[in-house]
């Protein structure tokens, strides 16, 4: 298992915020201290303008250097564009771990799914995993020696099982070719969206707040089973643990064990993933995190 990560990302900060940086400290030191996964630690490479300009207009880098909150929710912190950017850059390194066979996890912040492509918001700057999707999407190597052809990633899904919907993932992949997104989230709830499908490709799953563990999960497993239909090569996921029981910020119904069965769930699919860290913002999300993993890693 690898895991992307970099100190620098939890250099930022705001008194009381939810979106903290003890969320990745407090995940490195328990994956560290663990002993039943053999896991192999990397720092992000680099992502260039034209990788993050197929997900966003050029007026989003630019108001990246702008000293003025982007909303309610997203603070500007000095450069922010700089972690924004290492995020981005650990979600194409993932791409490139899936694509040689290996199980793979970004731990980074800030997280990126509600990055819309004209708007940051919602603790998010650049949409992460639209940016790996459609790197993926536009770019076909050749299968390495050793791996199985046709992992090409000229078909992608992105499952999103974050509780807040994924409205930026939505709004950047709607209607792309080849491209599919499946998110399964509380509604009401923010940011409003994702009540119905959307478009030809965009399928989304709504739980209720408050929802019993059981239908979350029937939920959870009908979402997969419409992606699995949807046949891709390649998986993207965000990874939001917030659906979690006791998480502060929604009324979620999942337990740490069905954290684990995500994982198990993905990898019996027997189709390349990668995951990136989206939401989760409970004391537990250090042991959530390592159940999904155990999950991926069949253990």
């Amino acid at each position: 298992m690898t895991i992307i990560t970099d100190d620098s990302c939890t250099g930022y900060s705001l008194a009381g915020h939810p979106e903290r940086p003890q969320r990745i400290t407090g995940t490195v030191e328990l994956l560290k201290r663990q002993t039943e996964l053999p896991l192999t630690w990397v720092t992000t490479t680099r992502v260039t303008d034209a990788q993050i300009l197929r997900a966003h207009a050029p007026e989003v880098l630019a108001r990246l250097t702008i000293p003025q909150n982007f909303d309610a929710d997203t603070p500007f912190f000095e450069n922010i564009s700089g972690y924004a950017r290492a995020s981005a850059a650990a979600a194409l390194d993932a791409l490139q771990f899936a694509r040689e066979g290996k199980n793979v996890f970004s731990l980074m912040r800030p997280p990126g799914h509600h990055a819309t492509r004209e708007n940051s918001m919602g603790f998010c700057y650049l949409n992460n995993i639209a940016i790996a999707a459609l790197e993926a999407a536009a770019s076909s190597p050749s299968p390495l020696r050793g791996e199985r052809a046709g992992v090409r990633g000229s078909r992608i899904a992105v499952f999103d099982f974050d509780v807040h919907h994924g409205n930026g993932t939505e709004d950047i992949l709607l209607n792309r070719e080849n491209v599919a997104f499946f998110s399964v989230h509380q509604f009401p709830a923010y940011p409003g969206t994702g009540e119905n499908n959307v478009g030809e490709n965009c399928f989304n799953y709504c739980v209720a707040p408050e929802a019993t563990r059981e239908i979350y999960r029937a939920t959870l497993a009908c979402a997969l089973a419409d992606l699995k239909k949807f046949s891709p090569d390649l998986i993207a996921v965000s990874a939001g643990f917030d659906a979690y029981a006791r998480d502060p910020l929604a009324e979620g119904s999942l337990l740490t064990e069905d954290f684990h069965w995500l994982g198990q769930s993905l990898r019996a699919m027997q189709i390349p993933f990668f995951s990136l860290l989206e939401g989760g913002y409970s004391r537990d999300l250090p042991e959530l995190i390592f159940a999904y993993l155990k999950g991926v890693a069949g253990k």
